[in-house]
């Protein structure tokens, strides 16, 4: 039986995501740093955000025994824990202020949350689209 996810939950998951990747992309817009830099951050951002969708579904289609290959699985969630320890590399050598680099670590884990949360909506919204 699936239930479908309220509109309360599915509006916070959309203003996470979007809250986190606005943010994050508004401060790598109006930083003064290299564009390379910028585009190390940006594609950390995309990279994370797929990654952490990726798990998501793999997660999810174990439990509801949809096959998933091991090999999948496990490169998915390297993935993301690459994601994150490259953010956390970048920024521990990045020449900016604490706070700043405070505020894209947390950008980024908003962003991921969010993400996920939009992705489990979306696949609960459809099954229970399905069953009923």
């Amino acid at each position: 039986m699936y239930q479908k996810p309220s509109n309360a939950f599915i509006g916070a998951s959309w203003v996470a995501l979007g809250a986190g990747m606005l943010g994050y992309l508004i401060g790598l817009w109006r930083a003064e740093m290299l564009l390379n830099e910028k585009g190390y951050y940006f594609t950390i951002l995309m990279y994370g955000l797929f990654s952490a969708v990726s798990v998501q579904k793999c997660v999810r289609d174990r439990l509801e025994g949809v096959p998933v290959t091991d090999i999948y699985y496990g490169i998915s969630w390297f993935s993301t824990i690459l994601a994150i320890t490259l953010l956390a590399v970048g920024l521990w050598n990045a020449t900016m202020l604490p706070s700043e680099k405070g505020f894209y670590a947390f950008a980024f884990l908003l962003s991921m949350f969010g993400a996920i949360a939009v992705q489990k909506n979306t696949r609960d919204s459809q099954d229970y689209k399905k069953q009923g």
